[in-house]
Order: C-alpha cells, then structure tokens, then sequence
C-alpha cells in the first residue's frame, strides 16, 4: 500500500511541476478582453448561409483567400501550396504551386497575381505560373508569417506579417503557429507596404496582435488591418490630414476576423474564422494561468468552434450585411468575394470552395 500510495504522489508532483515549470515557447501579455457582444442586433443569429452550394478544389484543404481574374475567373490557395483557377462552370486547374503556403492572393492591374505566402513572403506570379520573390523583410526584419495582401491603385502592396515571433515553419505550421500568438497577444504583428518601383518594403504599423487581413479603401484613403487577436480592424490613413496615424473601424468583434476585403457599395467583407472563446477571454489579464494552458494536451486546450460566420461593415464601421451558419456546415470561414452572380466564401480548414447566390443573401 505505502508503494502505491508513493507512486500516487510522485505522479501527482510530477504533473504538477510540468504544469508550472515546463518551458512553452509563449510569454502571455495580460490584457483586458472586452465582453463579447450577444448574437443579437446586428449579429442576429441567422441561416443565410444555409444555402451555400459547394466546388470541389481537386482535393485541396484550406481555400483561404479568394481573388478573381480580369476574365472572370476564381483563385484560391490551398494547404498544399496550390493555387487553383476556378472557371466560370466551377471546375479547378492547377494554376502555380508555391511550395509553402499561399494566404493572400490579389490581381494586379496587369493581371500578375501577387501572393502573401506564410513560408516565402510576398510573390508574384506571371500568367504562365512564372514565381518570384518579391521581398522577404522590411526594415531588416524577416517577414515571418505573410498573411494577406491588396494593391493600391498606384501598384504599391500593401500586405501583412502576422507574427515575427512564430513563423510557421518552426512553429508546426500556419494554424499552430496563430494559436500561439493570439494565446501570448505579444503585439508581433505589422502592416507592411511593398513599392514594385523602389522594390523597398516599408513598415507602417507595428503591435498588432495578429496582423491578418487587410484591405485598401475604394478611395484610397486609408487601409484596413484585421486584429484577429484583439478582436478588431484597426485602420492606417493614407491621406488627408491623418495621413501616417491609425484607429480602430469596428471594435468588440464576435468573433475571430480572418481576411478582409473591399466589396461594393462601400462596403467591406470580414470573415470570422470562429466564435470567440469564453475560457479564453477569461484568461486575457492571466499570463500564468494562459502558461498552464499551454502546456496542457493541444485537445483540452480552447478550440475553435465550426460556426460559419461572414459579414460586412462600411466606411465608418457599421456592420451592414450579416450572413451566418449556425451549424457550421462550412466551418472556419475566413473571408467573402463578391461578384456579379455569386458571393464566394473562403475557408481555412475546409475540402471545398462554397458560394452563393446573391439573391439568397439580400445583397444589392
């Protein structure tokens, strides 16, 4: 009996050493978590998503931004480092393969496609799949996680490094490596701008806590940065008398914002990856205790919920457009491309494109 009741208690001190002592590769910031806002009022719970049809994407994982070419056509990136083409008809060819792990996809006016790849940094990718690197750091920093990307109307990039402290290639990938910077909410992130003319990337906005989407105004005012780890977009001036300085468009998000993207009418699309975490905002102003999460099993630590979830805000935040899909039949969603006939919705984890028609959703 002493020999099993010794044993118990060595297990029990050894457990509870590697709960507080084991070395994990975050060093949590307290913050304050705003209360997260009721599915009520603008953020009504609702089905319009329920009629999104699906486009296979020759067995692909992870659609998990959208662009559409000057011919019509759609591409989106993939896991595996695909790129496809989507016709008019639905079917997928391959168009380039990056080698690492395409995010942000925009069209430039002469129809280069420029990537935000989380391993490669910023590409651009010549009609005949042709790759070259653009730039791989700003301001003697590596870029380390290439997220998304939009291109002003005088061709100058503007894109964005969600984390200096987890690139993806140490960190087990592009989805482990975010867990760990929103669980630290360190402020590693930055929006960058890329001049093709100078070929010199220049840092615009530090301390964000994971820099993802991002978007420029129609009218090239300002553009826009999405805060996935702070729950908000934060927005940089380009002109007028705030040139140079920022502030946040929308706040309190109900979710996790992934991309952004300008669409029409003025307004922007936002897809929120998932609904926010109750435990987790809990821990917001708890470093120690986020430490002992961390080290627990990946399993018992807070997980995303499968909550599809897109919506739209305008110019000065108002959320004007809310589309929702409660059982998550499409789960992880990470953004919105509008188009004449349709509005696509991008994923990060999903083995499908989805779209609907425009009709379903009220759009105008």
């Amino acid at each position: 009996m002493r020999r099993i009741v010794a044993i118990i208690a060595f297990a029990v001190i050894a457990l509870a050493a590697y709960l507080l002592l084991w070395p994990v590769p975050i060093d949590p910031v307290a913050w304050q978590a705003p209360k997260a806002p009721e599915l009520n009022g603008p953020y009504a719970v609702n089905d319009r998503l329920g009629g999104v049809e699906f486009l296979a994407i020759a067995g692909g994982r992870g659609p998990e931004d959208l662009a559409r070419d000057r011919k019509g056509n759609i591409y989106t990136s993939l896991e595996d480092g695909r790129i496809l083409r989507i016709d008019a008809d639905g079917r997928a060819t391959e168009f380039a393969n990056t080698g690492g792990r395409p995010l942000g996809l925009e069209f430039t006016s002469d129809g280069t496609l420029i990537v935000a790849d989380a391993y490669k940094g910023l590409l651009s990718i010549d009609d005949g799949g042709r790759i070259t690197v653009l730039s791989t750091e700003a301001e003697g920093i590596p870029i380390a996680y290439a997220d998304d990307v939009d291109i002003a109307s005088d061709g100058r990039i503007f894109f964005t490094d969600a984390t200096t402290k987890f690139p993806p290639a140490r960190f087990g990938g592009t989805y482990p490596a975010s867990l760990l910077d929103i669980m630290e909410h360190g402020s590693h992130g930055r929006l960058l701008r890329y001049d093709p003319q100078t070929r010199k990337t220049t840092v615009l906005l530090t301390g964000l806590n994971f820099a993802n989407g991002v978007a420029v105004s129609p009218d090239q005012r300002f553009v826009l940065v999405n805060e996935t780890g702070s729950y908000r977009v934060t927005r940089y001036w380009l002109a007028g008398e705030k040139a140079g300085s920022s502030d946040v468009l929308i706040d309190n998000l109900p979710g996790f914002p992934d991309n952004i993207a300008a669409g029409r009418n003025g307004r922007f699309w936002i897809g929120l990856a998932s609904p926010r975490n109750p435990v987790l905002d809990s821990l917001a102003d708890k470093p120690f205790l986020r430490r002992v999460v961390q080290r627990l099993p990946a399993f018992l630590r807070p997980q995303a919920t499968a909550y599809g979830h897109v919506l739209a805000v305008d110019g000065n935040g108002r959320v004007v457009i809310d589309l929702q899909d409660p059982q998550g039949r499409y789960p992880v969603t990470t953004g919105a491309l509008e188009t004449d006939e349709w509005l696509y919705i991008s994923s990060l984890h999903a083995d499908s494109l989805a779209r609907i028609a425009r009709e379903k959703t009220g759009l105008k």
